[in-house]
């Protein structure tokens, strides 16, 4: 059963979507390919219609002698009878000299698809016809043609159409394998149905648009001279231009250029297409990464097109060399003359003539197959087709980040330029970041209204106007009409840029910037220059940090939370701060294995230095003599083990704080006293046992805070500190309290808290300008009636004790306040009710003067 050119065609059948992937060679051996298939089915179905030889026998000299003469026809046979009875024509067997023959008999004489002579009927009933009897019948005839078709047909001459049919379909689906290949249809499928969402999205108009609206702008003010070079940022301060080129943590800075206003019309975009607009950015993202890492797809196409060029090439060799076999006439010598009583045979191929003319036709289109494929080859070696650049897209957008591709994702666009440039040009705006954050934009500006941030603005325990905005795209333009707005937090936020509306803020003094990298514009700059106070930079890497952080000239604060670990790279650090020359307090929250140098230029004014070194070993400490301004120093988990001797050479110093240390020892504390206006000392969360004696010589101690270490007693000599007002010494081991304590006549805050304390000394309550006493966790069973002493306690905490009631007495202490008395609940209640109506009524009346 044959099939249709239908059926054969769609194998050479793709999807309508991969034309843009099909270059005009790929086009034009496409229908080469279509045209060859067509003359191999019209071969095949001539030949299997009429492709028969017809065959006589040679009559040698015997066998005509043996034979009959010439005389005339023999009789009709059989057959011929019934062929006359049915009307259909009288078929002989003639001889095969007919030279004697009439001319117009011979000329009259005709090979029917039986292939056997056909006398026409004028001639029928001839009387005396003349030629030679070869004894043969009809059916012997058929049997002939038949053995000498097999036998002494060449083999091309009968299998020609076939093998065209063969060879049409192996190239038909070469031309298409990488569209059918498992690991190259999925991405071929991929890369066209986004290259298509691009070329069709709003947001490729809109973006292309915009950049023709800002051209023509640029043109006008560069043909009207308006144009001025963008101010750069000081870093003297003696002008108003600043030097671009220092060095910033290994980035340059300088101004950012604004941007050029577009219509209000342009900025609107439907929020369903800016939605797909932002799904193509991050599909496009994740196709560039997965296709980007190899080159199956290149390597596929070349290798399919090397293989249509090999069997081009085998085709026209081995068909030219078979061409002179289609022959018409043919010589046969089956071995059947047992059967017919001859020999040799005289055979004639009646489709010999068109074969002939349908393999020209075939060599000639194979020709120019082979010549196409040739060129195809020639294209794809002609230059690296695994490296792609959007310099001219470039070149002719605003979008100058559209980075060059690589690898099977630039063959793919190459391929599609042959189709359209304009597609490859329009897929770029999705691949530039800059096209990307200015969707962003759009979108967040559409959300973020002025109403809605006004909404969000909180007030923070210093009673400032606050607004905090966490893992947005981008800053809101909105924000900058917040013009009453103290404190700015921008937390997780990728694309924060700072133009010139900022200078509406004047009320902002306090900026965060978490994790978020920040630009500024010339003129953004110039006021959080003048106006900034307080900056607050959390970063993963140091080189993160904006550059124009060290030139905020205004600034009184610095926090810096991130790596400035220097263990990787050495040229890690903090870079120049000597433009900081308002700065009074620098807080780093790092992993620190030294002192970094450059905070030395900030001595002169820096009164406050804070280092948290999360659990990193500060080593290096030398830096710190030359800070001789500094009046309040914290190293907060820097793993000491002993006290800075740096710190001896801080006269100015006031108060020193050595949270979570590994301090065991304290022996050094003897040196404080050349310290004369060190007045608070902070050794808490450590792991200190002993108090030395000498610390009786730091007389200038007003607060001392041991608290959360190892200690079991307190020497004497703590209680001759004539100024100490505040001592915490809780969550230690203490058993005893000193009588001594009584000594300290100015101790206004005492927590011994969470020891082992069975008793107090009754000369802790002639300290009585005590406010706080904290004796809560202990073991204590009795609490003095003395406590009545302490007319001027506020908060007395007691809770985690083994007290069986509370002395009447604490009715005396006026201003304790029943929220200020930590103690259990049974305790409270069992005081007399006047005690007890006492202390709720300053809380009636505190609350009725608070109403």
């Amino acid at each position: 059963m044959m099939f249709t050119l239908t059926e054969v065609a769609s194998l050479n059948d793709i999807q309508p979507t991969y034309r843009i992937l099909k270059p005009w060679w790929d086009v034009f051996m496409d229908y080469l390919g279509i045209v060859m298939l067509m003359l191999a089915i019209f071969a095949m179905t001539m030949q299997i219609t009429k492709d028969q030889v017809a065959c006589l026998p040679f009559l040698e000299e015997s066998e005509e002698a043996s034979g009959p003469k010439p005389s005339s026809f023999p009789q009709q046979s059989t057959q011929d009878a019934a062929s006359a009875a049915t009307g259909a024509p009288v078929v002989t067997s003639i001889p095969l000299a007919t030279k004697d023959l009439p001319d117009d008999v011979v000329h009259n004489i005709h090979v029917t698809h039986q292939h056997t002579a056909v006398v026409s009927e004028k001639y029928v009933n001839q009387p005396q016809p003349t030629g030679v009897k070869t004894n043969l019948d009809y059916q012997q005839y058929i049997f002939i043609n038949q053995i000498c078709y097999h036998d002494a047909l060449p083999w091309y001459s009968k299998y020609f159409p076939y093998l065209t049919l063969i060879h049409t379909l192996i190239l038909m689906v070469s031309s298409n394998f990488w569209f059918k290949y498992p690991k190259t249809s999925s991405k071929i499928e991929h890369f066209v149905s986004i290259l298509g969402r691009c070329f069709e999205s709003p947001w490729t108009t809109k973006a292309l648009s915009e950049t023709a609206c800002e051209d023509s702008e640029e043109n006008k003010q560069r043909l009207t001279g308006t144009t001025s070079a963008p101010k750069q940022v000081s870093l003297e301060g003696k002008d108003e231009t600043p030097n671009a080129n220092t060095p910033m943590l290994g980035v340059k800075f300088s101004a950012d250029k604004p941007i050029a206003e577009v219509p209000s019309s342009m900025t609107i975009l439907d929020k369903k297409d800016g939605e797909q607009a932002k799904a193509l950015f991050e599909k496009v993202r994740k196709f560039r990464a997965h296709v980007e890492d190899s080159d199956f797809i290149y390597k596929l196409y070349v290798a399919q097109t090397i293989v249509k060029t090999v069997k081009f090439i085998l085709i026209l060799s081995y068909t030219s060399a078979f061409f002179t076999k289609i022959n018409f006439k043919h010589d046969c010598e089956p071995n059947i003359k047992h059967l017919t009583g001859y020999k040799k045979f005289f055979c004639t191929h009646n489709m010999a003539f068109m074969l002939n003319k349908l393999l020209i036709s075939y060599m000639a289109l194979i020709l120019i197959y082979g010549m196409t494929c040739l060129y195809s080859l020639f294209w794809v070696f002609r230059r690296p087709l695994k490296e792609y650049s959007f310099e001219k897209v470039r070149e002719e957008s605003s979008f100058s980040d559209i980075p060059d591709v690589k690898n099977d994702f630039a063959f793919l666009l190459h391929m599609v330029d042959q189709y359209d440039q304009l597609y490859s040009k329009r897929f770029g705006v999705f691949l530039s970041e800059v096209s990307e954050n200015k969707l962003r934009e759009i979108s967040l500006n559409h959300e973020w209204t002025f109403e809605k941030l006004r909404q969000l603005v909180t007030r923070n325990t210093q009673d400032q106007q606050e607004l905090h905005l966490f893992m947005l795209s981008g800053l809101p333009n909105a924000v900058f009409d917040l013009t009453d707005l103290e404190v700015l937090k921008l937390e997780l936020i990728p694309e924060v840029r700072f133009t010139a509306k900022v200078s509406q803020m004047t009320s902002l003094l306090e900026l965060h910037l978490c994790h978020c990298p920040a630009k500024v514009e010339q003129t953004g700059f110039a006021f959080l220059r003048d106006h900034l106070r307080c900056l607050h930079v959390k970063f993963t890497d140091v080189a993160e940090i904006p550059g124009w952080v060290y030139l905020l000239r205004s600034l009184r604060e610095l926090n810096l939370i991130g790596n400035l670990s220097s263990e990787n790279n050495k040229m890690i650090g903090l870079e120049s701060m000597r433009d900081l020359r308002h700065l009074k307090t620098l807080c780093l929250k790092s992993n620190l294995t030294k002192m970094p140098t450059n905070i030395t230029e900030l001595s002169p004014h820096l009164i406050r230095l804070v280092v948290h070194n999360d659990g990193t070993k500060l080593l290096v400490l030398n830096s710190l003599k030359k800070m001789i301004n500094l009046i309040e120093l914290e190293l907060h988990c820097c793993e000491l083990e002993r006290i800075p001797h740096a710190i001896f050479s801080l006269t100015n110093l006031q108060e020193l704080d050595l949270k979570s240390n590994n301090i065991r020892t304290i022996e050094e504390i003897i040196s404080f006293q050349h310290l004369k206006r060190l007045t608070c000392l902070k050794l808490w969360h450590n792991k200190i046992i002993t108090i030395p004696s000498s610390i009786g010589h730091v007389k200038s101690l007003e607060s001392l805070h041991l608290s959360h270490n190892k200690l079991e007693s307190l020497p004497p000599a703590l209680f001759t500190l004539p100024k100490l007002r505040h001592l915490d010494v809780g969550h230690n081991s203490i058993t005893v309290l000193p009588p001594d304590v009584g000594l300290l006549h100015n101790l206004q805050h005492l927590a011994i808290n969470s020891n082992k304390l069975e008793t107090l000394p009754k000369t802790l309550f002639r300290c009585n300008k005590l406010k706080v006493l904290c004796l809560g966790h202990n073991a204590l069973t009795v609490l003095p009636e003395a406590v009545g002493q302490l007319v001027q306690l506020t908060q007395l905490e007691l809770r985690g004790n083994c007290l069986d009631r509370l002395p009447a007495q604490l009715g005396n202490c006026r201003l304790l306040r029943k929220n200020c008395l930590v103690v259990e609940d049974h305790l409270f209640d069992a005081l007399p009710v006047d005690v007890k109506e006492s202390i709720n009524r300053d809380i009636n009346m505190s609350f009725t003067s608070g109403l």
